[in-house]
């Protein structure tokens, strides 16, 4: 749906993103970014897309972007919902020429572009929790990540979702989460913010694909530890299987796994939901 003056501004708080000029200002130069779509409203972004990838309608570098999301997913199938215009909930698709344990990476990646940019545009200090969170100082989680393998006739892509809490009030939010906003205790534009993300996710994937997926000779894994939480921490790790796991969270090893030193000995974690007990 096309912004009109009226609907763009219909809540001056939280007013409607202006899709032309973030496609052209996006596309300008850029050797990855195809095309961006700004829609009303959407089930799934990451659906939408994976399903256009599946019938190989959409190329690599095709941005979708939700004012809102009704039925938005993060990893586990947990639900994830942010009133209208409050929010970025943006996927898009990529074509990884890696090796197949490399894309573990591409969560972290994202991560760490996104920490670098919401501090430079909006001023906001976070951290990357192991394997798809974006936190503020306090713990309180300001994103989510989720990548996804899709299967596709000229062959495997990924599409990678976010989800930001850019305006949303404390009111609106769960105890464990927060906005850019409630942090800055201001006004944050989600265009520049959205512009600034995407800019610097090409810069790192770039990289990171000229690299064959590399974590070491990219750069990837020495800012990724950078910018995390979790490496140094005591961890509790829910398995998939619903066991759990305490430890150190003592490294991220080269597919992108947690290395965890455990009672038990070292374990090395391709998934989990992980719990800081107590941040380094």
């Amino acid at each position: 749906m096309p912004d009109t003056p009226s609907s763009r501004w219909s809540d001056l708080t939280r007013p409607g993103l202006d899709a032309a000029a973030l496609g052209s200002a996006l596309t300008s130069g850029s050797a990855l970014w195809r095309s961006l779509e700004v829609v009303e409203e959407i089930g799934s972004t990451n659906a939408a897309l994976a399903a256009a990838a599946a019938a190989d309608d959409a190329p690599e570098g095709t941005v979708l972007v939700a004012e809102h999301q009704v039925t938005g997913r993060g990893r586990l199938d947990r639900s994830w919902a942010s009133p209208p215009r409050a929010g970025l909930t943006v996927s898009f698709l990529l074509h990884p020429d890696v090796p197949a344990a490399r894309r573990g990476w591409l969560p972290l990646l994202t991560g760490v572009a996104l920490a670098e940019s919401v501090r430079e545009v909006a001023g906001v200090l976070a951290t990357v929790k192991w394997p798809n969170d974006l936190l503020a100082r306090d713990g309180r989680k300001l994103a989510g990540i989720l990548a996804e393998a899709v299967t596709r006739p000229g062959g495997p892509a990924v599409v990678v979702g976010v989800g930001l809490n850019v305006s949303t009030s404390a009111a609106e939010l769960p105890e464990t989460g927060t906005s850019l906003s409630v942090v800055t205790g201001g006004t944050v534009d989600r265009g520049p913010v959205l512009l600034g993300f995407l800019r610097a996710f090409e810069r790192r994937y770039r990289g990171w694909v000229e690299a064959l997926g590399d974590p070491v000779v990219s750069g990837l894994a020495r800012d990724y530890l950078a910018w995390s939480s979790t490496v140094g921490s005591t961890v509790e790790v829910t398995m998939p299987d619903g066991s759990a796991l305490v430890g150190t969270a003592r490294a991220i090893d080269w597919d992108g796994r947690l290395v965890v030193d455990s009672a038990d000995g070292t374990v090395e974690l391709a998934s989990g939901d992980v719990r800081h007990v107590r941040m380094r």
